[in-house]
């Protein structure tokens, strides 16, 4: 598992889980009851109350780290996951509507449970939230033997977009890169079959390069599947590691591989 993937979301879901662990070994009922009572003292109480939630919010981070989404019964864990802290939310806010005297667990139970919702739904929809938590690994990438200066995504040897890396050998299109060392005339009568080859689709002839999107676009999985794996965010550079129809498939900075199916205004490095 990946943890460099998780999004400022899901720290917000793990402190929300882990608020809810506390309030489950706190007073249940209001001090003017004259006795004291925690949700473990029933069983079915707390795991039925605090411990489903904290499960949801343990399938959402983890389905996040995995290099590929993982599904049961067809659905995703995240999915999942979602749906229980909703339901621990929903519960919450009934039992302590119900109860007559609400201690600190019913109380500080469900601002968690409302919190953990809260972020597990937002988390896909609002940017702020959806933004990786850390940042991405710094390694020295290697291409035709010559290490990359800068960190992942470093786009040229120049530091300028648009610069080919060391071995690059066209852009995306199959259009030649500037610089690109041409060969040498074939003698005449010679290497005729060698220029017929030449002629052939270019495009087949794909070549990885670092990109950078526009706006804020949707990673999906390599196997067709609908949901978004991945957002790819403006300002990083990406590596363009295959063409796929008239998609992309884009491998981000922590190693997951998905489709950018929009590739309208990309910027080549």
């Amino acid at each position: 598992m990946n943890f460099r993937s998780l999004t400022r979301g899901d720290a917000v879901v793990i402190g929300a889980a882990v608020l809810l662990f506390i309030a489950s070994f706190l007073n249940s009922t209001s001090g003017d009851s004259g006795y004291s009572v925690t949700p473990w003292e029933f069983l079915g109480n707390a795991i039925g109350l605090y411990m489903v939630g904290i499960i949801g919010a343990a399938l959402i981070v983890v389905n996040r780290a995995l290099p590929q989404p993982k599904k049961v019964a067809g659905i995703e864990l995240g999915h999942i996951g979602i749906v229980l802290t909703i339901s621990t939310a929903w519960t919450f806010f009934w039992t302590i509507l119900d109860a007559s005297g609400a201690g600190p667990a019913l109380i500080l139970g469900l601002i968690a449970s409302l919190a953990l919702a809260g972020a597990a739904v937002a988390t896909p929809l609002v940017p702020a939230l959806s933004a990786d938590l850390m940042g991405a690994p710094k390694p020295q990438p290697m291409y035709g033997g010559q290490p990359q200066q800068g960190g992942y995504g470093y786009p040229g040897a120049q530091g300028q977009p648009g610069q080919p890396y060391p071995g690059q050998q066209q852009s995306f299109g199959g259009q030649p890169v500037p610089g690109q060392q041409q060969a040498a005339p074939q003698e005449q009568g010679q290497g005729q079959p060698q220029a017929a080859q030449a002629q052939a689709p270019a495009a087949a002839d794909f070549a990885p390069f670092w990109f950078a999107v526009p706006v804020q676009r949707p990673l999906y999985a390599e196997d067709g599947s609908p949901t978004p794996i991945a957002e790819l965010a403006p300002g990083t550079w990406y590596l363009a590691v295959e063409q796929r129809g008239s998609g992309l498939v884009a491998q981000t900075q922590d190693g997951r591989r998905g489709v950018l199916q929009d590739t309208t205004g990309i910027q080549r490095g």
